[in-house]
């Protein structure tokens, strides 16, 4: 690879953003690529909107993407896919778990959920893989591994050795979790 990849990751604070960002990271210096990583937290801890730049490529000297400038938008929530796609090149792909979390002004009702979000996504964006990756993680064990089965999905879009992804899992996640975590990679992978 002679470019620079940029992957945007977003969902809601608790859904496995920075752990995602860490394996994506660690695959991608793994593979020789120089590796910039920023985290964006936000109201994080109440359920508020995260997102994580990943860059990777033969020299990374920033770590931030630019709105046009993702390859990809690996959306843990599919309302944060529609709000972070403005992001993603006119190339890239956008895959989105189709899990909703309703965000605050919805809950206390003065906003409504958009119902036509993929719709949206689809005219927006030249390419998107819709998945229902908390059904998927669940099928694996747990459904705190939704994560890792987007991260799948993303590996097997990007041609990715599948065996190299397995193996990363196995250095981040902590031990007692590598089983389910792979199972939920597999799910992904063979999905896309």
């Amino acid at each position: 690879m002679d470019k620079v990849t940029n992957i945007l990751i977003v969902g809601v604070g608790g859904q496995g953003t920075l752990l995602a960002s860490k394996v994506i990271g660690r695959w991608a210096m793994n593979a020789g690529y120089d590796v910039k990583v920023s985290e964006v937290h936000g109201m994080s801890q109440r359920g508020g909107s995260v997102v994580t730049y990943v860059r990777f490529g033969p020299k990374v000297f920033s770590p931030l993407i630019e709105k046009g400038q993702a390859d990809m938008v690996l959306a843990f929530e599919k309302l944060e896919a529609l709000r972070w796609a403005p992001y993603l090149n006119e190339d890239g792909i956008v895959i989105a778990n189709t899990q909703e979390i309703m965000p605050m002004p919805v809950i206390i009702g003065a906003d409504e959920y958009p119902p036509d979000i993929m719709e949206r996504l689809n005219t927006m964006c030249k390419r998107v893989l819709a998945i229902d990756a908390l059904d998927m993680a669940m099928q694996a064990g747990n459904s705190k591994a939704a994560n890792i089965v987007l991260i799948g999905a993303m590996a097997k879009m990007m041609d990715g050795d599948k065996q190299s992804w397995l193996d990363v899992i196995t250095q981040v996640v902590p031990p007692r979790t590598v089983e389910i975590n792979q199972k939920a990679f597999l799910k992904g992978y063979e999905t896309a």
